[in-house]
């Protein structure tokens, strides 16, 4: 009898997801089913994970692919394959399973029932290849203990799954923290463990990435706020806030009023500088190094001005009633004719 099964979703993920299915072999009980969801990958992906034995759903590209829509896709292939399932590990393509995780988030789970989701801690593969590895690396070390939310790697109850019906299918982000709310407002709970779960290949060396997914960021605080803002949560409310008094209002104002205040106004700016200590500070107050400090307050204070155009861009299209579309900031990697 199985217990757990995995779901791994990718496109275009070449080497990454070739390590990604590796690991799953290697780290999962013997026998557990495995399934990959790909969304049009042109890299030959599909062929690789079904030569390695993988269990494939291709999902159909007439209908705007979203990752919330592949990883239901890859929970209901379990779910009608393999009913006897009781755990459920969600991984992406460009991440690695590592050892002894799998024992320690059954352990957890099995020790709450009302526990719905357990993750751990996710780590960069490379973080000192670029100061946008290093952030991504910086951001994924989330506090252990009761957690409101988790990312796409982690292992969940099957029947908790179940009860809120998945992963909301059109969001084009921030669909881990939406479903965790539906979660936790029927009665479950989410957990962060302290243990390794994944390495994860961001694979961000150009600013221009780390750009575009500042965008995706401020689009998911923008429609975190429109579903759950009014709630009792008051979910993403001062992420908006922030992004739009930091990323618009305050630049506006400083440049706009330039000319009458005769320079005057451009010492709004000197906000940013304060905006950027406070975060220095903060980031050392949780034990990083001066240096990545200084990483992390630099890109946090220049992230509000995409994040204000992400914001924009979400009731832009909303206004317009378009449906979303993805914000991708990964390039295809190169793939080698031996693999």
């Amino acid at each position: 009898m199985h217990q757990i099964g995995v779901v791994t979703i990718g496109r275009n993920e070449g080497e990454r997801l070739i390590r990604c299915l590796t690991s799953l072999q290697a780290n999962v009980p013997t026998g557990s089913p495995i399934v990959y969801v790909d969304s049009g990958s042109t890299d030959g992906s599909v062929a690789k994970a079904q030569a390695m034995g993988i269990n494939v759903v291709e999902l159909d590209m007439t209908v705007p692919f979203t990752m919330a829509r592949g990883r239901n896709a890859g929970f209901q292939y379990l779910v009608d394959n393999f009913p006897e399932l009781s755990y459920v590990q969600f991984i992406d393509g460009d991440c690695e399973l590592l050892p002894s995780w799998i024992d320690r988030a059954v352990m957890a789970l099995g020790q709450a029932d009302n526990l719905a989701i357990v993750c751990g801690r996710r780590r960069e593969r490379f973080p000192d290849a670029s100061p946008y590895n290093r952030l991504a690396d910086m951001e994924w070390n989330t506090p252990v203990g009761e957690a409101k939310a988790c990312g796409g790697d982690m292992l969940a109850r099957v029947e908790a799954i179940k009860v809120v019906g998945g992963y909301n299918p059109k969001m084009i982000c921030g669909e881990e923290p939406e479903m965790c709310i539906r979660l936790r407002q029927k009665g479950w709970r989410v957990q962060r463990i302290d243990a390794d779960m994944t390495l994860h290949d961001a694979a961000m060396t150009r600013f221009g990435q780390w750009w575009k997914r500042s965008i995706r960021g401020g689009w998911a605080v923008a429609e975190g706020k429109a579903m759950y803002g009014e709630s009792s949560e008051a979910y993403m409310v001062k992420e908006n806030k922030s992004g739009w008094l930091w990323g618009a209002i305050i630049p506006a104002v400083a440049l706009a009023l330039a000319w009458p205040t005769r320079g005057l106004s451009l010492l709004l700016l000197l906000g940013y500088l304060v905006l950027g200590w406070r975060i220095y500070k903060y980031r050392q107050g949780q034990g990083d190094s001066p240096a990545h400090a200084r990483i992390y307050a630099f890109f946090c204070t220049l992230s509000k001005f995409p994040q204000a155009l992400g914001q924009g861009r979400y009731w832009l299209n909303r206004w317009r009633n378009k449906p979303a579309t993805l914000i991708e900031y990964k390039s295809a990697p190169m793939v080698s004719s031996e693999s």
